[in-house]
Order: structure tokens, then sequence, then C-alpha cells
């Protein structure tokens, strides 16, 4: 019978009863830890530098801050970006100091999410870093080039950890399961989508094996194949592959609805890839290429307004961030279609490439000095906004050998007469009229 005071201790995820207690227990990072590599020869040197642990999520960035914590017998004080601010510094610096004063140990500060921090709290941790009063560890998700200030970076050593490959994801999920579920096995086809969906990410893996291996245990099921694998946890195995088919799939069909002007499918598609784990900013990335590529100058509008949600996505995440990149999407579906700017980028860069290399025109040179006015640089110019309409009718633009040859020069921009491009369409039109009553007037004379 239960004691009345008896305390039930919740249970550690596995992802943290797996968490290496050695540096021969760590998978992966073979390229920092392995023999004569950089990390395991400051590991047993014992002088650890202050350092910058740079990786995606799940790599191991805070196993290995806690691993040096303990080999170098300090202090571990962990502080999150996210959570904390100038007092968690403050209080964690009198920490040290107290540490070093009462018990001659030095201390490790663990920031996770160092990019979180703005300059300022950033530039707190400087003079205790320079003083040797705390080992500083950083951990992001982003590139320390940008995201880490320049002093703390330039007194920190940057270590790129890498995601795990399959075999060493394979690894621990059979750790995992000889932990907690040694009596279930895995159909080879189960082990693959599972391995799929962690995508290099061990915290992912650990966290969904043990939903998995559970689900399991309560139905009593010995052997996971794929039939209960959809049936349970399809919801969590919607993921993608980066590089495999179903995602650049739905990447096309979100594009072609758009393109195709139907607003329900085009947000179908692209909640379907949030749904399934795709990263929203990688979606926003694509949003704008569908603005430039498919909407072009038929509504200049929308190339802002993609540009925005991407960063609402960036400063608030999720929902909101996700509401206003639909909202993107819905504006581009129902926007005026044109790819004629797209096609004129296209083909300008395709003549080029083959043309040969014209000079300039003397009439569209700078001339700065009297040397370049007496050889003619600038004659003849015609600033555009002194004559009628702000436009010089006549003028060539080309090289002079594009208009000697027997055809007119390129034409790269043909606009649509869809949304903005009618209007640009009139007015193009309206300057070569300009510009062929200019001509006449010179044939006259």
């Amino acid at each position: 019978m239960n004691s009345l005071f008896q305390v039930n201790t919740p249970q550690a995820p596995l992802a943290e009863r797996l968490r290496p207690k050695t540096l021969d227990e760590v998978v992966g990072q073979s390229h920092l830890l392995g023999e004569g590599k950089p990390l395991r020869v400051a590991f047993q040197s014992g002088k650890l530098p202050s350092m910058i642990l740079w990786g995606p999520p799940g790599v191991g960035k805070t196993t290995l801050a806690r691993l040096i914590a303990n080999t170098a017998d300090a202090d571990f004080i962990p502080i999150s970006a996210v959570l904390s601010g100038i007092k968690d510094i403050r209080d964690a610096v009198e920490r040290a100091e107290l540490t070093l004063q009462q018990h001659g140990r030095k201390t490790i500060l663990f920031v996770d999410e160092v990019h979180r921090f703005n300059k300022g709290q950033q530039d707190a941790f400087l003079p205790f870093v320079e003083s040797g009063l705390i080992t500083f560890i950083g951990a992001t998700t982003e590139n320390p080039s940008f995201e880490v200030n320049s002093a703390l970076l330039s007194r920190s050593q940057v270590f790129v950890l890498n995601s795990l490959s399959e075999p060493e994801l394979a690894l621990l999920l059979e750790r995992g399961r000889a932990l907690i579920a040694p009596e279930i096995s895995l159909a080879d086809a189960v082990q693959e989508q599972i391995l799929s969906y962690a995508d290099g990410d061990a915290r992912r893996l650990l966290n969904f094996i043990e939903s998995l291996f559970h689900a399991a245990a309560g139905a009593s099921v010995k052997y996971i194949d794929e039939a209960f694998l959809q049936t349970t946890m399809a919801s969590k195995m919607r993921r993608f592959d980066k590089g495999g088919e179903a995602f650049y799939d739905q990447i096309s069909a979100l594009h072609k609805s758009v393109r195709g002007s139907n607003p329900d499918a085009a947000l179908y598609w692209f909640l379907r890839m949030i749904d399934g784990g795709a990263d929203p900013l990688y979606l926003g990335r694509r949003i704008v290429r569908m603005a430039i590529e498919d909407i072009g100058l038929a509504d200049p509008r929308a190339q802002g307004m993609c540009l925005e949600a991407c960063q609402i996505y960036e400063r608030l995440g999720s929902p909101e961030g996700e509401l206003a990149l639909s909202n993107a999407v819905i504006y581009l579906a129902v926007a005026p279609k044109s790819n004629a700017a797209y096609n004129a980028y296209n083909q300008a860069k395709s003549f080029v490439a083959q043309d040969k290399s014209r000079p300039v025109p003397l009439h569209l040179r700078n001339a700065p000095t009297k040397l370049m006015k007496a050889l003619d640089y600038g004659k003849d110019y015609r600033y555009a906004h002194n004559e009628p309409e702000a436009y010089a009718a006549g003028v060539d633009y080309f090289p002079d050998e594009l208009y000697e040859s027997k055809s007119s020069p390129p034409q790269f921009y043909v606009p649509t007469s869809r949304g903005l491009e009618g209007k640009i369409s009139e007015k193009l039109m309206h300057l070569k009229d300009l510009d062929k009553q200019q001509s006449d007037k010179k044939a006259k004379k």
C-alpha cells in the first residue's frame, strides 16, 4: 500500500535518460570528438576556450556543454536567451565570483539560443570572459557570423556541429528501444520512415519513438509494421524528406495553384506543408519567388507583401506568422499575373552572356574632368527632366553598334495587358510614338 506521504517522481523523457555521460557515449560529431580532433584535444588538455557551438536542432550542443563542465570540474550555469535577460546574466556572474572565492572552481556559463540576445546583452559577457572568470559556451542554430556580435565572436572558438547521419540515428533508435521497449521490434520499412522523419535531429527521433513504443505497449503490439505506424502515428509522421519527391511535388502544386489563380487550392497546399513540418521561412522564400516570377510588374505590391510576411513570421513565429504567410499566398493567387519581367531578365541575361563587350556611347558617358569633356564625353546628352513629359524623344541608349546593325536593338520586356502592366504597355507605346515623331522631324530636315 502506498503511503499518503509518498511522492511520485515523474520519469524523465527518453532524450534526457539517454543523454551521454561521457564523450565516448556521444553519437555523431566525429569530426570534433574523434581521436586527435579539436574538441577531444581540448577536453583531454583541460584547457577549454570560450566557444560557440553552431548546428541545427537536436545534434548535441547542450550535451557537449554539460560534458565539458563535468570534464573540467567546473560549476555549470545554463541560461536560455529566450527566457533570460541582463538580470540573469548578473546573477550568473555573482554566482561565478562566489564559486571561485569559496571553492576555487571555475564556472562554465552555457547560453542556449545565444543569437536571441541583443548586442547589449551579448556585450555584458565580455569583461568576464576576458578576465577568465567564466568560460563562455554559446549554442546557436543561426550563423554566428551574423547573429553573434564581433567582440564576443573574436573571443570564442566556433565549432560547427552536423546533423546526425541515418546510421547514427539508427544507433540511437536501438539504444532507445533497448531501454524502454526491448520486447518490441520494428519492420525495416518502419525504421526507414522513422529515420527519414527525424531528419538528422536526435531529439526529434527520441521523442517520436518514445510515443510510438508507448502506443505499441498500450495496444499489446510486439511487432510494429507500417499499418500500425500509419494508424497510430500518422499525424506525427507527416514530415518531409527535404530531398524527396513528395516535398517537391507539393511545392510544385502550391506554385502552380498560385499561378493558376486558385486561392483555395493554394491555401490547401500551403497548409498541407505547414502541417507536415515544412520550414515556414523556406515556404516564405518560395512565396517571394512566386511574386517575382508569376506576378511581376502586373502588381509590384506583391513582392513587398511577401517580404513583409516573412519578416512578420521571423518576429512573431507561429501561428501569427503563418497567418501572414497564408495572406500572402491568397493575395498572390488572386493578383493579376505576368511573367514578362521574368522573361525579360532571362532573355537579357542570355543576350549579354553571348554578345561581345560593346563601348558605352559618348553621349552617355560621365564627364567629370576637362579632358573627358574635350574627348566629347557626355556631348549632346539630353537631360530627360528638362524635356517635355520628362522624356528625351529619339535618344539612343544601347551601344551604337546595335543601331548600326540591320536589325533593331533587342526588345526584352514585352508587358502584358494585365494589371499595372496594362498601363506600362500604354506608356511604352506612347513613348515610341514620341520617338517616331522625333525621327520624322530629323528626316524632314
